[in-house]
C-alpha cells in the first residue's frame, strides 16, 4: 500500500510538473552574440537586453510571467554558435532564440531550429534568406534586408554623382554578396561602366591593406565598403593613411557604431554615409523626443556606466521593445506556434526609437519587418540624417 501510494504521489507530481511547464511560469529566451572575437563590440546589444528584461521583470513581467534571458558567447564563430544554440534548446529548454547576430552564425543553426520548430526571431542579419516563410516558417529577420540597403546607396549615387567611378570592398560571404547584389541591381545597366574595381576579404584575414591599395589605384571617387567589426576600423583608417578621399564613402548600418569608428579616428570618418531606421539618440534634434527620453531614463537607471555614444546600446533596446510587442500580443498563449503567429501579424507598429514615418508590419507571407531607411552622414561626433525616408522599390 505504501509503495502504491508513493507511486501515485510520484505520478501526481509528474503531472503537476508537466502542467506547470505547459502553463509556463517563466518565458525562457535564448540568444548567441559575439562577446569575444572580432565582432565583440556587438556584445553591448545583449547586455542592454539583459538589463531591459530585468526592468520588465521588476514591473511584473509579461502577463504575470517573468523572463529568463540566457545570452551566450559564440565569438562570431559558426561552430561555436551551433554548440551554444544546442545548449540553449536541449539543456536550457528556451522557448525561442531572439536577436542572435550574424549571417554565417545564424545560417549554421537555421535548419536545426526550424527542424525543432523553435522560433528564430528577429535575426540580426539583413540576409534575404531569413524572410522565407514557405521554407523556413520559424525564422524571421530583425533588420532591413542588406539588398534593400544596397539599393538605397546606389540610388543616392545615381542621383548625386551619375558619373561616379565606384570601387567596392566586400566581405566574402552572404553578408557581402547581398549588399553588392542590391547595389548593382539599382545601378542597372550603368553598373558595368560605373564600377571600376572590386575586391573581397575573408573574415579570417588579419588586414585589408592590400585590397585598399588596389582599389585606390583604380581611380575610384566613390567607395562602397561592405565591412563589419574590426574591418570597419581598418578600412576607414587605411583609406585615410593612403590619402584617398572618395567623394562618397558608404558603410552598412551594421558597421556604423561609434565603437567601430573610434579606433580609426573619428576625424577620419567625417563624411561617411550610412543609413538607419532608428533615431540617433545622440543627435540633439531628438533631445525632447518621448521615445529617446524614455531610452535615456532606462539607461540611467539600469546601465549608468554605459557609453551612450555607442549605438549598439540603443540597438539592443530597440529590438527588445520589438520583442515585447510580440510577447504582449501573445496574451496567455506562449506556445511557439502563437509566438510565430503574433510575429507575423504586426500592423504598422510604432517603436520608441523608430524614425518618424517608419513602422513595423509583417504578414504570413511577408516576414520583413523593416523595409524603409533614411540616409545619414557622420559629422565627426554623431550621425545626422538627410533626405527622405527611402525603400528599395
Amino acid at each position: 500500500m505504501k509503495l502504491a501510494a508513493a507511486l501515485i504521489g510520484l505520478s501526481l507530481l509528474a503531472l503537476a510538473t508537466d502542467s506547470a511547464r505547459a502553463e509556463g511560469t517563466e518565458i525562457r529566451i535564448g540568444q548567441t552574440l559575439p562577446y569575444s572575437g572580432p565582432a565583440s563590440g556587438f556584445g553591448a546589444i545583449g547586455r542592454t537586453q539583459e538589463a531591459y528584461f530585468e526592468k520588465i521583470n521588476a514591473e511584473g513581467g509579461i502577463n504575470g510571467r517573468k523572463i529568463k534571458f540566457i545570452t551566450l558567447d559564440d565569438a562570431y564563430s559558426p561552430p561555436k554558435t551551433v554548440e551554444q544554440t544546442r545548449k540553449l534548446v536541449e539543456q536550457d529548454e528556451v522557448l525561442m532564440l531572439f536577436g542572435s547576430l550574424g549571417t554565417a552564425t545564424n545560417s549554421a543553426v537555421h535548419r536545426y531550429l526550424n527542424g525543432k520548430k523553435v522560433p528564430q526571431l528577429f535575426v540580426l542579419s539583413g540576409a534575404t534568406k531569413w524572410a522565407d516563410p514557405q521554407k523556413y516558417p520559424w525564422t524571421m529577420p530583425g533588420m532591413a534586408a542588406y539588398e534593400s540597403e544596397g539599393v538605397v546607396y546606389a540610388k543616392h549615387v545615381l542621383r548625386t554623382k551619375p558619373g561616379a567611378k565606384i570601387a567596392i570592398l566586400s566581405q566574402n560571404d552572404d553578408f557581402g554578396r547581398d549588399y553588392v547584389a542590391g547595389f548593382k541591381r539599382a545601378l542597372g545597366d550603368k553598373a558595368a561602366g560605373m564600377i571600376v574595381a572590386e575586391a573581397t576579404y575573408e573574415t579570417s584575414a588579419p588586414t585589408i591593406s592590400s585590397q585598399l591599395s588596389t582599389l585606390k589605384a583604380s581611380g575610384a571617387d566613390v567607395l562602397f565598403g561592405v565591412v563589419l567589426g574590426k574591418f570597419t576600423s581598418q578600412m576607414i583608417k587605411g583609406v585615410a593613411e593612403l590619402g584617398w578621399k572618395p567623394e562618397l564613402f558608404f558603410v552598412p548600418t551594421s558597421a556604423s557604431s561609434i565603437s567601430f569608428l573610434e579606433p580609426a579616428g573619428l576625424d577620419n570618418a567625417v563624411g561617411l554615409i550610412s543609413s538607419s531606421n532608428q533615431k540617433d539618440t545622440m543627435d540633439p534634434q531628438w533631445a525632447s523626443d518621448p521615445g529617446v527620453k524614455e531610452y535615456f531614463a532606462f539607461m540611467k537607471q539600469y546601465m549608468p556606466n554605459a557609453d551612450l555614444s555607442n549605438s549598439n546600446y540603443a540597438a539592443g533596446y530597440h529590438y527588445a521593445t520589438l520583442l515585447m510587442t510580440v510577447l504582449k500580443a501573445c496574451k496567455d498563449d506562449f506556445s511557439r506556434d502563437n509566438i510565430m503567429r503574433q510575429s507575423a501579424s504586426l500592423k504598422e507598429v510604432k517603436l520608441p526609437l523608430l524614425l518618424p514615418g517608419i513602422s513595423v508590419s509583417t504578414a504570413g507571407d511577408d516576414y520583413l519587418p523593416f523595409q524603409q531607411l533614411q540616409l545619414r552622414r557622420f559629422n565627426g561626433k554623431s550621425w545626422v540624417g538627410f533626405g527622405d525616408v527611402l525603400d528599395d522599390r
